[in-house]
């Protein structure tokens, strides 16, 4: 028997149900991942859909288990094209007798999910799929996708009380060579130039570069949790937005399936029974259940969470203002802890999940901006994109998400003084405010004119002024959002 397994965002060998089904059958495997042009077009707000730092970090990625692969005596087949066309073609050139591979939750890559076994069925040939992006299967739930519950404390609490997480399953020690027909097709597969992407430099701002890949990504869980032993204060760090170790850095390893929720499981397992157990490493575990119920909303809402209505069906009379969007897209709102964040996913693909609901906030709450457009900015610039954690939180912030709670806005100021107390952060990534004293670092706009002489800067022209005041922006927002509300009875 013959299996052609296709990898797509779970790029390792560790806990992977398809291919050690494929290894209990002694099949021969035959590995392939396909580059889809669709996830290098544009969004429909114009962005990049994969931009710079994430194309990279996917690249590396794929190279990364091409190498493991042939270290353990196979290789990976590298394809260009749209997986339902170029897949069934190739099992059957390579007279495979099915596709195994990881489903996902989305509608789009369900479509092609759909569409890839319509193809296979044509021909004869097989596809069978597996769940493996959670820490629970599906049947290990307490209820049916159906059910699930809108709020996550109820999803949590069910989830805890009556569900077994399973050990990951092993890497495999060897596999078959590839069949002679494929060795000709093993080839180093597209640059990041064939795709379409700008090389991306590294800023030397940046704290924290990361490569793809599991070996990386192993490496990475491995530093934190056991050589810093910074799993032990993970909890009372987390919210830290400068230092590369005040959070675990595990996301983009997750996005793409170089790290199994399961296998960071088992390691935290580990550390509680050599080290310690406390609220820090079950927060790391609450951490992934919140990864884990977005991906179950989105299996059972579907579109409705790409929606600019959100899964509460709200409909609000968003802007679309491109000027206005752009200054908070490039960092040049006029609020330090703004535009710090957003020049820093600008010049890494990365902020921290602090800077995210504040810059979210804002986008939403104080300049009323279509929360899709930040969506989708975020969707091309994280190297950490994962769409159910993305959409889902972007539901979340606007307002129109299923586990909303009436208008809740970020007071900015306060969050950058509360994570951020000596401005260090915001210094970093606006150079302009480097010589202010932190107790004014994070309200520039209040500077008298002497100040700004002796600080070496300007309002309105080296740094801007506030596009909007804080509060009376929010105040406005909140009466659309109430008038909404009520009209629709939401």
């Amino acid at each position: 028997m013959r299996i052609l397994m296709w990898f797509r965002t779970d790029l390792r060998l560790h806990d992977h149900a398809p291919l050690q089904a494929a290894l209990e059958l002694k099949a021969e495997v035959v590995p392939a991942y396909c580059f889809d042009p669709r996830q290098f077009g544009h969004t429909s707000f114009g962005f990049p859909k994969t931009g710079a730092f994430r194309g990279k970090f996917l690249h590396e990625s794929v190279q990364d288990l091409r190498v493991s692969l042939q270290e353990l005596g196979s290789d990976l087949l590298i394809l260009q094209g749209e997986p339902e066309v170029v897949l069934p073609q190739l099992a059957q050139d390579l007279r495979c007798n099915a596709v195994y591979y990881h489903q996902e939750a989305t509608p789009e890559e369900i479509q092609v999910e759909t569409a890839l076994t319509q193809a296979l069925d044509t021909l004869g040939l097989s596809a069978r799929e597996f769940w493996g992006h959670t820490l629970h299967n599906p049947e290990d739930i307490p209820f049916a996708i159906a059910d699930l519950p809108e709020l996550f404390t109820q999803f949590r609490k069910r989830v805890e009380a009556a569900s077994t997480i399973y050990p990951p399953l092993p890497a495999p020690h060897s596999l078959p060579p590839l069949p002679k027909a494929a060795l000709d097709l093993a080839e180093e597969g597209p640059t990041l130039q064939d795709l379409g992407l700008e090389t991306s430099i590294p800023d030397p701002r940046a704290q924290w570069i990361c490569k793809g890949g599991e070996t990386a990504g192993k490496h990475r869980l491995q530093t934190y949790i056991w050589e810093r032993d910074r799993l032990r204060v993970y909890k009372q760090t987390r919210n830290g937005m400068l230092n590369p170790d005040d959070s675990s850095k595990l996301s983009p390893w997750l996005a793409l399936g170089c790290l199994s929720p399961r296998y960071i499981h088992a390691e935290v397992q580990r550390y509680e029974a050599a080290r310690v157990q406390n609220d820090s490493t079950y927060w790391l575990i609450f951490e992934l259940l919140w990864r884990d119920y977005f991906r179950w909303i989105c299996k059972k809402h579907g579109t409705r969470i790409f929606r600019v209505s959100g899964l509460r069906g709200l409909k609000l009379p968003w802007s679309q203002n491109r000027e206005v969007f752009e200054h908070w897209q490039w960092g040049q709102t006029g609020y330090p802890l703004v535009d710090a964040s957003m020049r820093e996913l600008s010049s890494t693909g990365f902020m921290s999940n602090r800077g995210r609901q504040n810059v979210a906030s804002f986008l939403t709450k104080n300049l009323g901006i279509n929360w899709q457009m930040g969506a989708e900015w975020f969707e091309s610039q994280l190297v950490d994109y994962d769409p159910c954690s993305n959409w889902g939180n972007w539901n979340y912030t606007a307002g129109v998400g299923n586990d909303a709670r009436g208008f809740r806005f970020f007071n900015i100021t306060k969050q950058a003084k509360d994570y951020d107390p000596q401005g260090e952060y915001v210094k970093h990534w606006l150079p302009e405010l480097a010589n202010i004293p932190s107790p004014k670092v994070h309200t520039p706009w209040q500077l008298l004119p002497v100040e700004q002489t002796r600080f070496g800067l300007e309002l309105g022209k080296t740094y801007p002024l506030p596009m909007v005041d804080l509060w009376k922006s929010a105040k406005a927002q909140e009466q659309v959002y109430e008038k909404a509300c009520n009209s629709q009875g939401v």
